[in-house]
């Protein structure tokens, strides 16, 4: 079989281009054929299909006017079409998986596909599809307003970067693509990695009226060791921002004074959270900044536990199955997909976000009871080996390959 990945970013720099490139180490372990498609990078000269790759519209720079100017680029790219088109031809493809393909590459590249009959799946890691900003969440809380088709509502909301532009050009983009039907039209399959997003998505676009499969993340869990160290700290891995609920975990922490806390990332709340630790006289939370993959592991290695305390829909954090992986428990929020993960009293604990009390209460538990921790660790580490596998992977994948490509075929017959 081959396979085409489309994603916007070729370089690893978050969850969604693991993702990506885990896809494509996968197919190609089990003997399948895989090109990549993604946007050029200065700098970029590890992929043989590098000349396809088109370049990506710049918003954070030139002037306000100039940066107005470029999105029609980023609603709909040309450039992304004609040299996708080359790659079709060229590649001769079964069957396309997009990934993150909004804002950069675009969905231009869908029509590609159509017009020469390659069926397409797309994995769906956010919301992008049914919430301009991505997130369903802005300025510290959940929104649905755009649900209806209510997109002026990202503008009057100020939902992208707090930018009456940004978000004015998020609404545009969503408009433009609910109205073409560019995404349902040309997609054979929406893949989601938890039922929630899954389910949320059908609250907006309505039941039964697209077709999605349940498809967990390419992780192998089996490859990586079960940490037997459990060091003096808890630990909380993650970007800095007001949504992955750090603010909540701190203020937990108020009446637990003497619990170590380990707190690795960054983001553009950092110095307000450094400012709240502070305050609170918390001086057993360090702030230890970012940390590259191999020492991020070694953290997981020698934690109690790991709290994952988001206030937003989280999808799939990866750090719950690393931390799993490692043997370790996991406090998590009742946010998005995190409860389908973390089964409360078994693999670790679950509380109502936002509320710091239950969530303290939760990690004086496991602090002060580390057999249980390391019990809670054990079986989260068995049903992760025995779930996350680079086979079930490809299984999985195979299949849902394999009914796009059928029912393309059927198409064809009858047009």
């Amino acid at each position: 079989m081959r396979i085409l990945l489309a994603h916007n970013n070729f370089t690893v720099t978050g969850g969604a281009d693991v993702f990506y490139h885990d896809v494509g180490r996968i197919l190609a372990a089990h003997g399948e054929q895989v090109a990549y498609f993604s946007c050029a990078e200065e700098g970029l000269g590890t992929s043989p299909w590098q000349s396809y790759f088109p370049p990506a519209a710049r918003y954070d720079t030139g002037s306000l006017v100039s940066r107005i100017a470029r999105f029609p680029q980023m609603i709909y790219s040309e450039a992304a079409k004609r040299n996708f088109d080359a790659l079709l031809e060229d590649f001769k493809p079964d069957v396309v998986h997009a990934f993150a393909i909004y804002t950069k590459l675009t969905p231009s590249i869908l029509n590609a596909a159509a017009a020469r009959h390659v069926p397409v799946v797309m994995t769906c890691n956010d919301y992008k599809l049914i919430c301009p900003n991505y997130s369903l969440y802005h300025h510290g809380q959940i929104c649905e307003d755009c649900k209806g088709g209510r997109f002026y509502k990202a503008i009057v909301n100020r939902c992208s970067h707090d930018s009456l532009v940004f978000s004015a050009g998020m609404a545009a983009e969503a408009y433009a693509h609910a109205l073409t039907g560019i995404y349902r039209k040309n997609i054979d399959t929406f893949l989601f990695e938890s039922e929630f997003i899954a389910r949320k998505t059908e609250e907006f676009w309505g039941a039964g009226t697209f077709r999605w499969r349940l498809m967990l993340k390419p992780f192998n869990s089996s490859a990586f060791e079960a940490g037997r160290k459990m060091e003096d700290y808890c630990l909380f891995v993650g970007r800095l921002h007001n949504s992955k609920g750090v603010h909540v975990l701190l203020e937990a922490l108020r009446s637990h004074p003497d619990i170590r806390l380990l707190v690795i990332g960054d983001g553009p709340e950092r110095a307000r959270l450094e400012a709240m630790r502070g305050e609170m006289n918390l001086s057993r939370v360090e702030f230890l900044g970012w940390q590259d993959r191999e020492r991020v592991a070694e953290y997981l290695r020698c934690c109690r536990f790991v709290v994952v305390p988001s206030v937003w829909h989280e999808n799939f954090p990866y750090v719950i199955t690393e931390a799993f992986a490692h043997g370790k428990a996991v406090i998590g929020s009742n946010m998005g997909g995190i409860p389908e993960l973390v089964r409360h009293g078994q693999f670790g604990f679950v509380y109502d976000a936002n509320n710091a009390d239950q969530l303290g209460a939760s990690i004086n538990h496991l602090w002060n009871d580390a057999e249980l921790s390391a019990r809670m660790g054990r079986a989260a580490k068995e049903w992760c080996d025995n779930r996350f596998t680079d086979t079930a992977c490809y299984e999985g994948l195979k299949c849902v390959y394999a009914e796009a490509i059928v029912r393309s075929k059927g198409i064809e017959k009858r047009q």
